[in-house]
């Protein structure tokens, strides 16, 4: 199936609801749709993110066999905003398999401590680090410390974001 000439005229969550109904056999369809995603253009990975969110709630094993190459493309230093935007809000929203949680981390917090990364990464980032951390509480200490780090220099809703995030590490460890 070519995803891309209905990822370039859909606009609609409907549209894309759609274009999920015509993959047919999800295996194939995610694979050419991870390749479109990181391609871009900026509205073709966003339109192509929302498909990818749906796959991960709806089929978490496939895109986890697909994450690697998503991965491989964040760590690049010219990896485009848009990929790294999308690819940390949909992270947020499923589990991520024991044998990439590293590399995430390592990724969420280059993007948190940034000093250039737009704050809507940053956030995503922040909230895919919280999730890690509930399963590897060596993070939590670094993740509390930059946030409150932060903090005062973060936009609202960075702001406001840390502070749900602390209040939830805290009580979740005792250490409100």
């Amino acid at each position: 199936m070519n995803l891309l000439e209905p990822l370039q005229k859909a606009t609609t969550p409907q549209q894309l609801k759609k274009i999920v109904a015509q993959i047919g056999e999800p295996k194939h369809g995610l694979s050419e749709l991870v390749t479109i995603y990181l391609k871009g253009p900026m509205r073709i990975t966003q339109r192509a993110a929302t498909l990818l969110v749906y796959f991960a709630n709806k089929h978490p094993k496939l895109v986890d066999k697909e994450l690697g190459q998503i991965i491989n493309y964040l760590q690049k230093p010219k990896a485009s905003v848009a990929v790294k935007r999308n690819t940390v809000r949909f992270l947020q929203f499923m589990p991520i398999a024991k044998k990439w949680q590293g590399r995430v981390a390592d990724i969420c917090f280059r993007y948190l401590t940034s000093h250039t990364e737009p704050i809507a990464v940053k956030v995503f980032s922040m909230t895919v680090l919280a999730n890690l951390a509930k399963e590897n509480q060596e993070l939590k200490n670094e993740l509390i410390s930059i946030i409150e780090d932060q903090m005062p220099f973060g936009s609202a809703g960075f702001r406001n974001r840390g502070a749900r995030i602390l209040k939830e590490l805290k009580e979740t460890y005792g250490l409100a």
